[in-house]
């Protein structure tokens, strides 16, 4: 019947088209899905995952060579990206557009991954060439002050919730640096293990878990005395990828040795269930904000595979990426917080006339157009 009348009266479609516009204006905004981004080393590209769909979007970004470490900022607009060949420096990604900004930013020779402090004002960059960790401001996307010396070929850096400590692992030492972040100074060095790669802290501050490659565990330090507590967890070979869950209960860790992926429960620091089968050689891998999906990179099968954490199995088909990937790091972001409402206004005197809002506008538009939609019906039947 509508659409008989649009078609009959001209001044209907008007009216209609009136009552679209204001039922889109009314309509609340969709959010973007957080995005995994996965650096592909053979590729020298990023591949961009929708974790709504776990389909890739768009062409994959080129960025410099070798790309290996990855870090998303918290308002999830900027991507910073670890060239570790020859490029030796830091790529930028606008997550609007998916495209690099700017030049990258020069830094030491291999750098193997990085991490962005809860502010999203600077970047923490470990350089395995020279065993040290570069600081880039991220709003001019320079470098500052001078390179911080820590342990011999540093792999993964993680930074505690409050963004005053910074971790990092020194693979040929042995050891974990502790940087202050209000001196960029070593101020603790930590001995925990043969050949330490991944790391990660948990929402507390008050534990981080280090992955211990040539031993196939996983050791714990207490943050409030930098010290080593209880014996370490063994899980499979070659552990070098680890994460934890938003709520800091689970740690999933990589087995580059078995192709699986371990869970520890941060309560008892235990394994849980049986390890998880993945595609070849799990690198590393990130949890998403919502703590239900873990995305592994699988850097022998050019593939990411994702875990169901309510029953730690795989779901779907592994999704097809670029060549070697090995996305070192926090990968997934780009779902930032929509900003808190306006307060109220204060209360004032009591309006005679109030105006009707959008809502309210639309509807009594909707009312009219059925009205008067219906005394045209009644009238032709009475013709």
């Amino acid at each position: 019947m509508i659409d008989q009348l649009l078609r009959l009266h001209a001044p209907f479609r008007f009216f209609a088209a009136a009552l679209f516009s204001l039922v889109l204006l009314t309509a609340p905004a969709a959010q973007a899905a957080p995005f995994a981004y996965i650096a592909n080393t053979g590729s020298n590209n990023v591949s961009v995952i929708d974790t709504a769909t776990n389909t890739v979007v768009g062409s994959p970004i080129l960025v410099g060579n070798g790309p290996s470490g990855v870090a998303v900022n918290p308002t999830g607009t900027r991507v910073y990206v670890a060239n570790a060949g020859s490029s030796s420096s830091v790529s930028v990604i606008d997550t609007a557009t998916n495209t690099v900004v700017g030049s990258p930013t020069p830094v030491g020779n291999s750098p193997a991954s990085l991490v962005i402090n809860p502010a999203g004002t600077r970047l923490y960059v470990a350089i395995q060439g020279t065993s040290s960790v570069s600081v880039i401001d991220t709003v001019s996307n320079t470098v500052l002050g001078s390179p911080i010396a820590v342990g011999i070929f540093p792999g993964g850096v993680a930074i505690n919730p409050a963004g005053t400590r910074v971790y990092v692992t020194n693979n040929s030492s042995g050891t974990v640096s502790v940087i202050d972040t209000a001196t960029n100074t070593v101020v603790s060095t930590i001995a925990v293990g043969i050949n330490p790669y991944g790391v990660v802290v948990n929402p507390a501050g008050t534990r981080v878990y280090v992955a211990l490659t040539s031993s196939g565990t996983v050791a714990v330090i207490d943050t409030a005395s930098n010290t080593v507590v209880g014996s370490p967890i063994a899980v499979g070979n070659l552990p070098y990828g680890l994460a934890i869950n938003p709520a800091g209960t689970r740690i999933y860790v990589g087995s580059l040795g078995t192709n699986t992926v371990w869970v520890i429960d941060t309560s008892t620091n235990a394994v849980v269930g049986s390890p998880i089968t993945v595609g070849s050689a799990p690198y590393n891998l990130a949890v998403n904000p919502a703590g239900t999906r873990v995305y592994v990179a699988n850097s022998g099968s050019n593939s990411v595979s994702v875990i169901d954490t309510a029953t730690n199995t795989v779901v779907g088909s592994p999704i097809a990426v670029g060549s070697n990937p090995q996305p070192f790091g926090n990968f997934i972001g780009g779902n930032a917080a929509p900003p808190p409402p306006p307060p109220p206004p204060p209360p004032g005197p009591a309006a005679t006339s109030p105006i009707p809002t959008l809502s309210e506008w639309a509807l009594i538009m909707l009312a009219g157009l059925v009205g008067l939609a219906g005394l045209i019906r009644v009238r032709r039947a009475a013709g």
